[in-house]
């Protein structure tokens, strides 16, 4: 585990500000403690600092994840969230979509969102700005890139997709082996 390059922290940020703009620094100095993103087999983990320290009796071989994994770098640099950083990010959100209850069981098998299952979108939300997909009760479902603006969203067709599907909560179950 090791902390990351400044090009690896320049893409985690750049990715991160997609979904909760400049509210990134209240993920690392919170009132509870400063925390900290940490590297280990190209994942990425949201840890306490404090954890991170006694952490170093371990064995690198011997460790197999740190706090809450946000994402991963692939092979070609980039970087992709897991469904695991969703509660961490929800709270800052800039940007929203809720889903009807009709369409709920469709994100979250893994399919876009159709306008016609499209309940509310936050208000000036730019095309292609990541947002936080909800459920109508404000539960957090998962992460989508918003494929039309707001609106773009009001005139558009009942079967024209509003929001491309990013991950869900739905991941858990699909991809538990993944997700370590």
């Amino acid at each position: 585990m090791r902390p990351l390059t400044e090009d690896e922290t320049k893409t985690l940020f750049e990715k991160l500000s997609k979904y909760i703009g400049e509210n990134i620094r209240l993920l690392i100095d919170r009132p509870d403690g400063n925390y900290v993103f940490r590297l280990h087999r190209d994942r990425v983990y949201y840890v306490r600092e404090k954890t991170v320290r006694l952490a170093t009796n371990v064995a690198r071989k011997h460790l197999i994840s740190l706090g809450t994994c946000v994402g991963k770098f692939s092979k070609s640099g980039k970087f992709r969230l897991h469904i695991t950083a969703l509660d961490y990010l929800a709270p800052y959100a800039k940007h929203k979509v809720w889903v009807k209850p009709s369409s709920e069981q469709s994100f979250l098998y893994g399919h876009h969102l159709v306008k016609s299952g499209l309940g509310r979108i936050t208000e000036n939300t730019p095309q292609y700005q990541g947002v936080i997909v909800c459920s109508m009760n404000d539960t957090p479902l998962g992460f989508g890139v918003a494929a039309k603006t707001t609106q773009q969203c009001r005139h558009a067709d009942p079967m024209a997709i509003v929001c491309f599907h990013q991950a869900d909560i739905g991941e858990y179950l699909r991809s538990e082996n993944e997700l370590t």
